[in-house]
């Protein structure tokens, strides 16, 4: 495909201002959803051969996901889009005053390969409601998952409007080569400095959705065995390989052992006595990320889990007890089935571990003592938080 041809067309296109009318923005959307609801077996098929990703998982997390944000956006486009009047200064008195929403123009997506419906179409939805144009490059690492988004799309859009561009490294270099209007990016932290530096060539302005060492911190009041439940429910939703999920829990040593004897059970609960023979449970991406995982196990005192296949790219839910902060498994975002706890008896050290990272990008904290619970909301900056749960 000619990548700069096609840009230069989409440029055109938006300048003819038709994406800017109101009902044309809506009606894409419409057409967006039935062309979703008639592919979704489909897309579930590809999700599960990308990474055996359950039916339910490739509802919750990604077409359910996608078809409620759709539905948003179709009843508050009108709202979203209507121009605010606003108190004029006083220099310019008597006047009137309006913010007036509009499009940037036309849109680069760079989408992930942990949830690679939901975070091509999403941003696509947004990109579409603002009256943009817009190109998709999903991952070339979930190959059946691309092909059934590039299908869909090619189905209901003219590639003027609305196109996916298949392929690897090398597309997204001659990608980011392009002028563009708006880039949308979810991913990893050293690509994501990738993406800033070839917008900052243009000025172009950015969405960078990347992930980070994530803490989860267990203070000895808390309900120990909901959030048990809740910590096995959020960790290995998608094999771990999600960018909001706890990467490291820190513990108050009183309460540890009851912590993982709850743990254990949840975990068998979820996925049975052994998880590689649960069709819940999804498996590492490729063996280049089995093998950096498979590493961050090596030589550490494992309280569960621990075995891996890397024939069927299996790596068990696996807990870690207190890993070295120099440690491999706590260097970098995890983004698998492994989960580190740190125990911990003042509360000092606390920030002593959470300070040694940078900024996350999810914060969860398990507390009934709402002054302990609000002082760490207050104190660390981060992108979410969420208080038991």
């Amino acid at each position: 495909m000619d990548i700069p041809k096609l840009v230069a067309n989409q440029k055109k296109y938006f300048l003819q201002q038709e994406t800017k009318n109101l009902s044309f923005r809506k009606n894409a959307l419409k057409t967006l959803k039935n062309a979703i609801l008639n592919h979704e077996s489909k897309i579930k098929q590809a999700l599960f051969s990308d990474f055996k990703k359950s039916e339910f998982e490739s509802y919750a997390t990604e077409i359910g996901v996608v078809l409620a944000e759709l539905d948003l956006a179709i009843s508050k486009l009108n709202s979203w889009a209507k121009p605010k009047t606003v108190l004029p200064s006083m220099l310019n008195f008597p006047s009137w005053s309006k913010i007036y929403k509009e499009p940037y123009g036309t849109v680069l997506i760079i989408s992930p390969w942990n949830y690679p419906f939901q975070l091509a179409i999403s941003p696509l939805i947004g990109a579409i409601a603002a009256g943009n144009t817009a190109i998709i490059k999903p991952s070339e690492l979930t190959p059946n998952t691309s092909k059934v988004v590039k299908k869909i799309i090619e189905s209901v859009f003219d590639k003027n409007y609305i196109a996916t561009i298949e392929g690897g490294v090398e597309v997204s270099k001659e990608l980011l080569e392009q002028r563009w209007d708006y880039i949308f990016f979810t991913g990893s932290v050293p690509v994501g400095k990738i993406i800033a530096q070839a917008a900052a060539k243009n000025l172009t302005p950015v969405t960078l959705e990347l992930g980070g060492k994530s803490p989860c911190i267990i203070q000895h009041s808390a309900n120990i065995k909901l959030a048990a439940k809740r910590l096995v429910w959020g960790k290995f939703l998608n094999g771990g390989q999600t960018c909001i999920a706890p990467d490291y829990i820190l513990i108050d040593e009183k309460v540890k052992n009851d912590f993982v004897n709850y743990f254990t059970v949840e975990l068998e609960k979820a996925y049975g006595k052994n998880p590689q023979n649960s069709t819940d449970f999804p498996r590492i991406i490729n063996q280049k990320n089995f093998e950096r995982l498979s590493r961050m196990i090596d030589n550490q005192d494992i309280l569960f889990g621990g075995d891996t296949n890397v024939a069927d790219l299996y790596i068990a839910p696996t807990l870690i007890n207190n890993p070295s902060l120099e440690s491999e498994v706590m260097q970098d975002e995890i983004f698998g089935p492994i989960l580190p706890i740190i125990s911990y008896k003042d509360e000092k050290e606390i920030d002593t571990t959470i300070s040694n990272f940078e900024k996350p990008l999810a914060f969860y904290v398990f507390s009934n003592r709402n002054a302990f619970a609000k002082e760490l909301i207050q104190k660390y900056s981060f992108g979410g938080g969420v208080i038991n749960d």
